[in-house]
C-alpha cells in the first residue's frame, strides 16, 4: 500500500520525535555515566583510605597489646576487609607482611614514604585493573610503616554495567513509549491538516464541477452560433444565453473569491458601530423585486432599532443572502417575513420563510460549501440577481456572521418552512424605535 504525502509527513515527525528523543537520552545518559563513574571511583578511592587507616589503628593497638615492635605484622592478619588486599611496608618499599608484594606495590610504598601517601593504579596481565592507596604512619615505638589497600577496580565495573543495564532498559521503554506517544501525537496535530487537505481537495473538485457547466454552455452556445450563417435573431439569442452564462459564472467567481480571501484573511473589515435596523429595511428593498417577480410575499413583520458593532457592507451582505435563499426556496403565493430587534441584550435578525423546509438529515451540512442538499432546493434561476445556486451562499453568511462573532441557527419546523436566525453580542445603546422609521417599513411591505 502506497505511503500518502501525509503519512509519509506523520512518519518523519516520528522518526524526529524519536531521534531527538535519543539525542537527548544520549546526553543525558553520557552525563550521568561521567558523573556517576567519578562518583565510584571517589567512593573506592574512600574506601582504600578507610581500610589504610584501619589497618593503622590495628597496628597500634596490636604493638600496645604485644609490646613487642615485630608483631604488629598480626595486625594484617588479623584484620579482614572484604574485597580489599592489606599490606604494611617498610619506608624502603621493603614488605614487612605479608612476605611478598609486587614491583608495583613496594614502588608506591617508596612513594608514600616519601610523599606521606601515594595513589596509584596498575594494569595487569590479565587485563585487570587494580587500585592503591598507601599511606605513611608511625608506631608509638617510632617505628616509621608504610600501610597500603588494594582493591579490583572490578567491583566498579560490575556497577557500571548493572547502571548501564537499568538505564539501558529504561532508554529502550522510554523510546518504545516515545514511539507510540509521538505517533498518536502526530496524527492528533496532522488531523486539522488532513482536514483541511480534504476540504481543500473537494473545494477545488466542486469548484471545477460548478465552473464546468457554465464553460461548457458558453461553448456549447457559441459553437452552435457559429456553425453556420444565422438570422440576427438567432444571434441575438445565442449572444443572450451566453450573457446569462457569464453572469452565472461571475457570481460564482465572486463568492469563490470571498472565500478565498475570508480563509486567508486578506479580505479587510471595517468595523464600527452600525444600527441593523437600518441595513435589513434597505436589504429588504432591495430584494423586494425579486419577491414580486417571483410572487412571493417580503413582509417585515417586527422591526425595532439594534445598534451592532460590525462592517455594514458585510452584514448587508448577509442579510442579501438569507433573503435570496428564503426567496428561491418558497413557491409562488408563499412568504417570507423578517424581524429585526433586541432579544435579552443582543441584536437579533430572523428570517422566516412558507418553503417546503429543511430535513434534519440535511441541516448540519447546508453551511458546507456547494452543498444544496434536496435536488428541490437547488432550483436556480439564471435572471434572478444574486442567485447563484452553486451552493456558496450559506457559506459566506456563515463566515460573516463568525467574522461579528455572531451565532447564525437555522430551525425547520416538521409542518414546513425555515427559519434562520442570527445573534450578535450586545452593544451598549438606546433600544426603541422611531415613529418615522416604522411609517417607512410599511413602504417596503410586498404582497403577491
Amino acid at each position: 500500500m502506497p505511503i500518502t504525502p501525509l503519512g509519509s509527513l506523520r512518519l518523519k515527525l516520528t522518526v524526529w520525535y524519536l531521534s531527538t528523543l535519543c539525542a537527548i537520552i544520549l546526553l543525558l545518559g553520557g552525563g550521568l555515566f561521567v558523573a556517576i563513574s567519578h562518583r565510584f571511583a571517589t567512593e573506592l578511592d574512600q574506601s582504600l583510605r578507610g581500610a589504610t587507616a584501619q589497618l593503622e589503628r590495628a597496628a597500634r593497638i596490636r604493638e600496645l597489646e604485644s609490646g613487642a615492635r615485630g608483631r604488629v605484622v598480626d595486625a594484617v592478619e588479623e584484620l579482614r576487609i572484604p574485597e580489599r588486599a592489606l599490606y604494611l611496608l617498610d619506608t624502603a618499599g621493603t614488605p614487612v607482611t605479608p612476605a611478598q608484594a609486587e614491583p608495583w606495590i613496594r614502588t608506591a610504598a617508596v612513594r608514600a614514604a616519601g610523599s606521606g601517601s601515594s595513589d596509584e593504579e596498575h594494569h595487569t596481565r590479565h587485563d585487570a585493573t587494580l587500585r592503591l592507596h598507601a599511606e605513611r604512619f608511625v608506631l608509638n615505638g617510632g617505628r616509621t610503616l608504610v600501610a597500603a589497600a588494594v582493591a579490583d577496580k572490578v567491583e566498579l565495573e560490575d556497577r557500571y554495567a548493572a547502571l548501564i543495564a537499568e538505564f539501558g532498559g529504561a532508554a529502550l521503554i522510554a523510546m518504545v513509549l516515545v514511539a507510540g506517544g509521538g505517533w498518536l501525537l502526530v496524527r492528533q496535530a496532522t488531523a486539522p491538516i488532513e482536514r483541511s487537505m480534504a476540504q481543500m481537495r473537494r473545494f477545488m473538485a466542486d469548484a471545477a464541477h460548478e465552473l464546468r457547466t457554465p464553460i461548457t454552455v458558453l461553448r456549447t452556445q457559441a459553437e452552435v452560433a457559429l456553425q453556420r450563417d444565422r438570422d440576427p435573431g438567432t444571434y441575438v439569442a445565442s449572444l443572450r444565453g451566453i450573457e446569462s452564462e457569464s453572469r452565472r459564472l461571475g457570481r460564482i467567481v465572486d463568492d469563490l473569491l470571498i472565500l478565498a480571501r475570508a480563509d486567508s484573511g486578506e479580505r479587510p473589515l471595517g468595523f464600527g458601530r452600525v444600527f441593523l435596523d437600518d441595513i435589513v429595511m434597505d436589504a429588504v428593498g432591495a430584494a423586494g423585486a425579486m419577491a414580486t417577480a417571483r410572487g412571493v410575499g417580503l413582509t417585515l413583520g417586527g422591526f425595532d432599532e439594534a445598534a451592532v458593532h460590525g462592517d455594514p457592507e458585510l452584514l448587508r451582505q448577509l442579510v442579501m443572502i438569507l433573503l435570496d435563499n428564503a426567496i428561491k426556496f418558497t413557491p409562488r403565493g408563499g412568504w417570507v417575513d423578517v424581524t429585526v430587534g433586541v432579544r435579552e441584550g443582543a441584536a437579533v435578525v430572523t428570517v422566516s420563510d412558507s418553503g417546503p423546509g429543511i430535513s434534519a438529515d440535511q441541516l448540519p451540512h447546508i453551511f458546507e460549501r456547494f452543498y444544496r442538499g434536496d435536488p428541490a432546493r437547488s432550483r436556480t434561476d439564471h435572471d434572478t440577481p444574486g442567485a447563484s445556486g452553486a451552493g456558496l451562499g450559506l457559506s459566506i453568511a456563515q463566515w460573516i456572521a463568525e467574522a461579528h462573532q455572531a451565532a447564525i441557527a437555522v430551525r425547520s419546523p416538521s409542518g414546513g418552512g425555515t427559519i434562520m436566525t442570527v445573534r450578535f453580542p450586545a452593544v451598549a445603546g438606546p433600544g426603541s424605535m422611531s415613529s418615522s422609521r416604522q411609517v417607512s417599513v410599511t413602504r417596503v411591505s410586498h404582497e403577491s
